[in-house]
């Protein structure tokens, strides 16, 4: 799939391409209504798109993922509503019968809000800053029925995002695996994530997991 992928605008990786082979494997109902939370270049949303869904929404905290999103459904004729916000701002009135998430979820040292190009990664000293409201706020995204596919590395605690999601009454498993060689963020920060017990020593691959979160119909 061609992509514009503009500087400052969080390009397609490999959890980006786990998320959305899970997604391919088990789309939306025809007809079906479709949030992308996290969108960055769009890819995500198209995806969804393209396998019959008739309304799909795609939400970013970036102006300009928000307007290559935009562009990149024109490019291919495809209709997606993109809108700039996130958890804790405005998003489209659901429920949805997907919702997939590729939030923020990379442990580092600031507390701090993230700011500039670290903003598509950056989520607090544990790397839950974005995962934890989005586990406790999906059960009131979904339709009944309806699917949440959330990607996010184990580095940042999977039993925990296992745990609030069923805590919420979402049935929740893990759908997808993958391991991959850190990238340049985790791998300019590898000692620091040592010292706080988060990889082995010496480790320099990261696991990537998609957790697929189920409303129960009725």
């Amino acid at each position: 799939m061609f992509l514009l992928k503009p500087p400052g605008v969080y390009r397609p990786q490999g959890d980006s391409f786990l998320l959305r082979d899970a997604l391919l494997a088990a789309p939306p109902p025809a007809g079906g209504r479709v949030l992308d939370l996290g969108t960055g270049t769009g890819m995500l949303a198209l995806a969804a798109a393209g396998t019959g869904a008739s309304r799909v929404w795609a939400v970013d905290s970036s102006y300009r993922a928000v307007l290559t999103a935009r562009c990149n459904a024109l490019l291919r004729g495809l209709r997606v509503r993109v809108i700039r916000g996130d958890l804790r701002r405005r998003l489209p009135a659901g429920p949805f019968d997907l919702v997939t998430a590729n939030p923020p979820y990379v442990p580092c040292a600031d507390a701090g809000e993230a700011s500039g190009r670290a903003r598509a990664w950056d989520a607090g000293l544990d790397g839950r800053r974005y995962l934890d409201p989005l586990c406790r706020r999906a059960p009131a995204l979904l339709a009944p029925g309806g699917s949440l596919l959330l990607v996010h590395s184990v580095l940042c605690s999977l039993p925990t995002t296992v745990r609030l999601l069923r805590e919420g009454g979402l049935g929740a498993s893990v759908v997808a695996r993958r391991r991959q060689p850190f990238g340049p963020v985790l791998g300019s920060r590898a000692s620091w994530l040592e010292e706080r017990g988060l990889i082995a020593p010496g480790q320099t691959q990261e696991e990537l997991v998609v957790i697929r979160a189920r409303r129960v119909a009725g």
